[in-house]
């Protein structure tokens, strides 16, 4: 068995890593150790996450660090804010006993400045985010003509996040002569090209795992409806109590929305995305590590970094766009040694990815039917008794405080005190699973054509129907509803006739049950927040009556359908008359108020209004001016009369402008005069607004003030 101090490390690399408890290497560290420190080259390692790929470039990177040289001799690049500081504490770790080696990380959403004054006190590793170091590079002050080694690490998850120009920016700068090691967990190719352009000769190190290791995470898969991935995700947490995991997201807004869910209904959850900034990323983590926080959820690209070794299960609340990344959130799981487990929501349609994250894993993925709710019932009721019965009572309530509640308690059993226990506890748990529909849906492909057929014998008794005000809009199907009815009238399905589901409402056949015990059963209940109402059907036929539901002959809900006779073809008649004849008169539009009738239809004769005067021959329209009562054949022209004058005169008279409150007028001339000097403007006495301000302004000095200079 090989061990650290046998690769060939420098004594305090090895006097590190034995102080951390390592002592055999994992197959990834036994193979790239020694090929990095005796042969020094170019590599390429593959292994899946969680297998030690940190330690595999660290210790050798580490090794050829000289302390004496001021400057950046190791570069390692890293697509996550995350990972980076993973990576730089673990070789801060690694490097404890190397006295002089600075190590400095570079990332997005901390102080710029900040990290160009460390890197100027003499760093000689960095690990960065391309964006960062790209940044960093333009502004001149990194310089990278001195460094001799360059790792890739998650070189495919770079890719993926668009850091293709930047990574090419970034070792453009790097002198040619220099040793590059490209680890990832998988090989797409954008990876392949970059090992091509940037790399010599490398050495391919490909890790599958052992079968030891293989086995330490089992992969297991839902198939639910799209709207149940939520209830199915809780039932998933609330059967495993003492669940630790992290539940991985598509998007950001995803992930919010799953978090703020959890917390709403009580569990110590919280999220990490692009959308936080660096100093809620961290606080996060340290409450994720410290495990004050129950479930993490994330994005892909956000979770890499996470480095927790005791996580127990890795939920995908759906399947990744990118196989690939199935193995990096899986390997989240199952670190250390320890036990995994991974669990796939899927929606029926999505059998074809399943098939695809098969043959890239290599693993089979076994169905795990969603719990019901009493398995969920009885696993929380199993691990709280364990958690009472492995409580230490000793010196930790005063025995005095044990005599006042045993005094409290009364006369109360131990059983009653422990069922008084258990529903302060869980009560909530079981007002949740005691009635819960079944979440599974078959992940078998069905015909059209293929329709099961029923295996069970309806039960005998009067057949009722009733109201049930649950629909296709409180996203339900018969089978659903089916089970909601067999759950609330504590029955089979040989009670259920029937069912006629509609948009907002259904109807149902109950067979050989009392109508108010059907109803009673229905108080109080609610469906998805939203209360049920079941009436019995107010048009049924008696007990037993058939309805029809869709087949068979029409007939109206609850009856037959009757005749009224030989239905007569429509008539329409004129508004008001009560005669009835066969041949149907033509329309005959009247004038309002004309009660007379007649065959022949009379042209309209449009009147003036008040005249009641009615004649065969159509007088022309004549206006008349507003309170004229005379009629003329003539038309006289329009007269336009001055307001307030009564007299009528054909000769009009111009019109005059009077200044306010001056009662005389101040024209000195006949109105005959003004004709050609416009249309209703007097003329102004010769000077006499001037002469008026003149007097009352007699100085030079006043006329100035009140009438300035023009300017033109």
């Amino acid at each position: 068995m090989t061990t650290f101090s046998e690769l060939g490390l420098k004594p305090e690399l090895a006097q590190a890593v034995a102080e951390l408890g390592f002592i055999q290497p994992t197959p990834i560290q036994e193979q790239a150790i020694p090929e990095l420190i005796q042969n020094p080259r170019d590599l390429v390692g593959l292994a899946r996450t969680g297998t030690g790929k940190t330690a595999a470039f660290g210790l050798p990177l580490l090794h050829f660090i000289n302390p004496d040289l001021k400057f950046p001799q190791a570069l390692v690049l890293c697509p996550t804010r995350e990972l980076c500081i993973q990576i730089s504490e673990d070789l801060k770790t690694f490097a404890k006993h190397l006295r002089g080696v600075n190590i400095l990380p570079v990332y997005g959403g901390s102080s710029i400045s900040l990290q160009i004054r460390e890197l100027r006190r003499g760093i000689q590793v960095i690990v960065g985010t391309p964006g960062r170091l790209n940044d960093m590079i333009e502004r001149g002050a990194l310089k990278l003509g001195e460094v001799q080694t360059v790792v890739l690490d998650e070189a495919d998850e770079m890719l993926n996040m668009g850091f293709r120009e930047a990574i090419d920016t970034i070792l453009a700068e790097t002198p040619k002569e220099k040793k590059t090691w490209l680890f990832s967990a998988t090989m797409p190719d954008g990876v392949a090209r970059i090992s091509r352009s940037y790399m010599k000769d490398p050495i391919t190190l490909s890790i599958k795992g052992t079968a030891e290791g293989e086995s330490k995470i089992d992969h297991f898969y839902c198939v639910v409806q799209a709207r149940d991935r939520y209830p199915a995700l809780r039932r998933i947490v609330d059967a495993h109590p003492d669940i630790y995991g992290i539940i991985f997201c598509r998007t950001k807004l995803e992930t919010q929305e799953v978090s703020d869910h959890l917390i709403r209904d009580g569990y110590m959850a919280n999220a990490i995305h692009g959308d936080l900034s660096q100093q809620q990323r961290d606080l996060v983590m340290k409450r994720f590590r410290s495990k004050q926080i129950q479930m993490l959820v994330a994005t892909d690209v956000a979770a890499r970094g996470i480095d927790v070794d005791d996580v127990t299960h890795v939920l995908h609340y759906q399947a990744p766009d990118e196989p690939e990344a199935y193995t990096h959130r899986s390997g989240r799981t199952g670190r250390a040694g320890k036990n995994g487990i991974s669990i796939l929501f899927m929606h029926a349609k999505e059998t074809g990815k399943l098939r695809v994250i098969e043959r890239l894993t290599q693993k089979k993925l076994i169905y795990l039917p969603v719990p019901a709710g009493v398995d969920v019932l009885k696993n929380q009721l199993l691990s709280f008794a364990t958690k009472l019965k492995n409580t230490e009572t000793a010196n930790v309530v005063p025995a005095e405080y044990l005599g006042v509640l045993k005094e409290a308690m009364g006369e109360m059993t131990s059983e009653e005190m422990l069922e008084k226990f258990m529903a302060l506890n869980l009560a909530k748990l079981f007002a949740d699973y005691s009635r819960s529909p079944d979440l599974n849906v078959s992940n078998k492909p069905r015909e059209r054509s293929e329709r099961p057929e029923r295996d069970y014998a309806e039960a005998t008794g009067d057949k009722h129907t009733y109201f049930v005000s649950i629909g296709r809009m409180d996203n339900v199907d018969p089978g659903q509803l089916l089970r909601i009815l067999c759950d609330q009238l504590n029955t089979d399905r040989t009670h259920i006739g029937k069912i006629d589901l509609k948009h907002n409402f259904s109807f149902v056949q109950i067979i050989g049950l009392e109508p108010t015990e059907v109803m009673n059963s229905f108080k109080g209940f609610t469906n998805r927040g939203r209360p049920v109402r079941v009436n019995q059907a107010e048009n049924e036929s008696g007990a037993g009556g058939s309805h029809s539901f869709g087949s068979g002959e029409e007939r109206s809900f609850g009856g037959e359908r009757k005749s009224f006779g030989d239905r007569k073809p429509y008539e329409r008649k004129s508004f008001g008359g009560s005669s009835s004849s066969g041949d149907r008169k033509p329309y005959e539009r009247k004038s309002f108020g004309d009660s007379s009738s007649s065959g022949e239809r009379k042209p309209y004769e449009r009147k003036s209004f008040g005249d009641s005067s009615s004649s065969g021959d159509r007088k022309p329209y004549e206006r008349k001016s507003f309170g004229d009562s005379s009629s003329s054949g003539e038309r006289k022209p329009y007269e336009r009369k001055s307001f307030g004058d009564s007299s009528s005169s054909s000769d009009r008279k111009p019109y005059e402008k009077k200044s306010f409150g001056d009662k005389p007028s101040r024209r000195s001339t006949p109105p005959t005069e003004n004709v050609g000097k416009g249309f209703g403007k007097p003329d102004k006495p010769e000077g006499g607004d001037w002469k008026n301000l003149m007097n009352e302004a007699p100085t030079q000095a006043d006329r100035k003030k009140k009438f300035g200079k023009k300017k033109w």
